[in-house]
């Protein structure tokens, strides 16, 4: 069943990000991991070519592998990767067996999967928040000078500029693409250091290995195995939590100012309500809103796994798994809800001028312009 046709998947799993963490992306990811580890080592010398070119081939084709067999066998063993391998043993010629998975521990292959997984993943997440910073510079450079009514602790405030208002989620929204795009780029790294991390079935070629492996995977090269050092599952958690909190701060605020007594913006294709027929719900941005809500704790998850003992962890490990998997696809379905929220979005500047004068509040916006080319300009959004 694919997550748009669950009960709640077409809320909560919205976007690419859950087909892009899905069981078949794994098995994927981890048969390519072990393709490129074969034709690695052959490159070395330390496998023949043929036989890694034989384990290629196998790996080539992961519609052959059952995922419900794979993750059935990963019971007895505690991970999928070493039901995957002796499917893969058995799957090749008898004379290319011995090159399957040589000198790789369990943790090397999914470890490695893992980082594949969540570079793709990324891609249509930071899509999605590219296309929400366009937006927001759209309206911040349209209503530059829209004056509104200014709202802190929930109170009427001074006046401020609802294009002022929009840059600010452009700021948000363009830093949390920004360093998502950092550790895509720099943390998400290759693994290998086989049974301890220390490369010692690969003697003085393990380096170059790691070095080849990662340029074949398109990840990045670690100075070291990186087994139970899992500072780069918390930058990524942190940085995918950040997005999920800069998208909730623009959904919340639509959210607020699309309610009936305020009016100042609408969801030009609203929900309907079971009770109030009548009623026009902003439902792309409250989903958007209900998404987000679940990262922080997606979050605290895999920060309290880090502590992994040793060379290699006894559960920490097992317990980032699940985690990291909801955590993309909350983080991702919250961005593809939220870019549905602006890409209808109805702004209303004569009801903002309208609240504002019936508040009676006055200020100086002179100064509100400016800062918004400001940003413009510093966030390059400036057209």
């Amino acid at each position: 069943m694919t997550p748009s046709a669950s009960l709640f998947g077409a809320v909560l799993a919205r976007g690419e990000v859950a087909a892009a963490v899905g069981d078949d992306a794994w098995l994927t990811a981890m048969l390519q991991v072990e393709a490129a580890l074969a034709q690695v080592q052959a490159f070395t010398g330390l496998l023949d070519p043929a036989a890694a070119d034989a384990v290629a081939a196998v790996c080539a084709r992961p519609e052959t592998f059952a995922v419900g067999v794979i993750g059935a066998g990963a019971a007895a063993s505690g991970n999928p990767v070493i039901p995957l391998v002796e499917a893969l043993r058995a799957a090749v010629p008898e004379a290319a067996a011995g090159a399957v998975h040589r000198g790789a521990t369990s943790q090397d292959i999914l470890d490695t999967a893992g980082m594949l997984v969540a570079t793709r993943a990324l891609r249509p997440l930071l899509a999605d928040l590219g296309a929400c910073a366009d937006h927001a510079a759209r309206l911040a450079r349209e209503h530059r000078d829209t004056a509104m009514v200014g709202r802190t602790l929930l109170r009427q405030a001074a006046p401020t500029t609802f294009g002022l208002k929009a840059a600010g989620w452009l700021g948000g929204l363009d830093a949390a693409r920004r360093r998502l795009e950092q550790v895509q780029r720099e943390r998400l790294a290759v693994q290998l250091g086989g049974a301890a991390g220390t490369l010692g079935a690969f003697g003085d070629a393990g380096p170059d290995l790691v070095e080849g492996l990662a340029t074949m995977l398109g990840l990045a090269e670690p100075a070291l195995p990186w087994h139970t050092e899992r500072t780069r599952i918390a930058d990524l958690a942190g940085a995918l939590g950040g997005a999920a909190g800069a998208v909730a701060k623009v959904a919340r605020d639509l959210t607020l100012l699309a309610q009936d007594e305020v009016n100042e913006v609408a969801d030009a294709a609203p929900g309907g309500s079971s009770a109030l027929p009548g009623k026009r719900n902003p439902v792309a941005a409250i989903c958007a809103v209900g998404c987000a809500a679940s990262a922080p704790g997606l979050v605290a998850n895999l920060l309290a796994a880090m502590a992994h003992e040793h060379e290699r962890a006894a559960g920490a490990w097992h317990a980032e798994w699940r985690p990291m998997r909801e955590l993309l696809v909350t983080t991702g379905s919250a961005a593809s809800w939220l870019r549905a929220a602006l890409d209808r979005l109805r702004v209303n500047p004569d009801v903002m001028r309208e609240n504002l004068a019936r508040s009676g509040l006055t200020g100086d916006l002179t100064t509100a312009g400016p800062l918004v080319d400001r940003a413009l300009d510093a966030l390059g959004a400036k057209r």
